[in-house]
């Protein structure tokens, strides 16, 4: 794949967020490594699924693609431009091609804006449009689009139902014409009957308009159907990334066999004989991550050498992508599982007085 077809490309991103504690002197005493060495390219075009259990840094890896959260290092190029350096003036031009949708549809809309100031506000501070009647033309090609009425112009958010808020929201990133998406969880805090409709509308939209998408989701059979390529996160780094076929098919990571094996099977016969694989314990603490490979405390092949002492990288195995030191053995069968003893690990300092993340507050919209 030549450098022309890749809209995005991320090296070793991090964003650490630190622990402060102190009445009197604020001191940093760790960090929180919600995300720490990720590499990912993102096709034009093209939507990438992101996957992985909740505090595994995947909202924060969006956030700082964005730069809305700003990364601790790294580099996050977009159409070849680096953003990390950008100064802000140029980051508020470039960000017209970059927009998010965000999880929870009511919290992320402005309550006191009706539909068409909601969508004017964008269009008005990028220069976009000559003048009311042109933006309100825009507006309206926008709300078809999305399968909104007219009339919606002048309703307010509580005025419509979750499914239609959503819309709202898909509506104002699309109205810029952005080429780049970020879904946070787009469909999670939705019915399951809608949830099928806004997937499709977001379909559409990539066919219609050439978006590429960065889809971040906890639902494995919303990832399945709507990304080319799926990453896999845990515990702020990626674990596995392969086309979304060969990731259901065949998967690598132990990680990514555990989740798989929990997506329910329509065949009763099927899903009585499959095997499970129920992981020990709890997601181990970002503050405090394992040494060597961070999920062998527990991983069922996890082995006495190399795992516990050696971090391993992402290597390319086949189609796929995979950071284990022993997938091409767990594969063979050549490796067998093992009972794991569940570990409790916390941040480093535990027992004293309570510390503070300072993490930024989670932010309802931009333009």
């Amino acid at each position: 794949m030549s450098d022309n077809d890749i809209l995005v490309e991320v090296r070793d991103l991090k964003v650490h967020f630190p622990i402060r504690r102190g009445v009197f002197f604020d001191r940093t005493v760790g960090h929180v490594k919600a995300v720490d060495g990720v590499d990912l390219s993102i096709p034009r075009g093209k939507t990438y699924g992101l996957v992985g259990e909740s505090g595994c840094g995947k909202s924060t890896l969006g956030r700082a693609l964005l730069q809305l959260t700003p990364p601790t290092a790294g580099e996050v190029k977009f159409d070849g431009v680096e953003l990390t350096t950008l100064p802000a003036g140029k980051l508020r031009t470039m960000r017209r091609r970059m927009q998010m949708i965000f999880q929870d549809p009511m919290s992320s809309l402005d309550p006191r804006q009706n539909v068409e100031s909601i969508l004017t506000e964008g269009l008005q501070t990028h220069g976009i449009g000559a003048n009311r009647d042109d933006r309100r033309r825009i507006i309206g090609e926008t709300l078809d689009a999305v399968g909104l009425p007219k009339w919606a112009l002048s309703r307010y958010p509580h005025e419509f139902s979750g499914g239609q808020r959503q819309r709202i929201g898909i509506a104002r990133a699309v109205v810029l014409g952005p080429e780049l998406i970020v879904a946070d969880e787009p469909v999670s805090a939705l019915d399951v009957s809608i949830q099928a409709q806004v997937v499709n509308l977001l379909d559409e939209l990539q066919e219609s308009l050439g978006l590429t998408y960065l889809v971040i989701a906890h639902d494995l059979a919303v990832v399945r159907h709507i990304s080319d390529i799926v990453g896999v996160m845990y515990l702020g780094a990626l674990v596995e990334e392969a086309p979304s076929d060969r990731l259901y098919t065949e998967p690598l990571h132990p990680y990514t066999r555990a989740l798989m094996s929990a997506v329910p099977v329509p065949d009763p016969d099927v899903e009585d004989r499959r095997e499970r694989i129920l992981l020990a314990g709890d997601l181990p603490s970002p503050a405090n991550p394992p040494s060597g490979c961070r999920f062998h405390t527990r991983c069922p092949w996890a082995q006495p050498t190399r795992c516990a002492d050696e971090r391993p990288e992402l290597r390319q195995i086949g189609a796929s992508r995979v950071a284990c030191h022993w997938a091409e053995q767990i594969a063979a069968g050549e490796l067998r599982p093992h009972e794991v003893t569940a570990k409790i690990t916390r941040p480093e300092g535990e027992g004293e007085e309570p510390g503070v993340v300072s993490a930024p507050s989670e932010p309802g919209s931009y333009v």
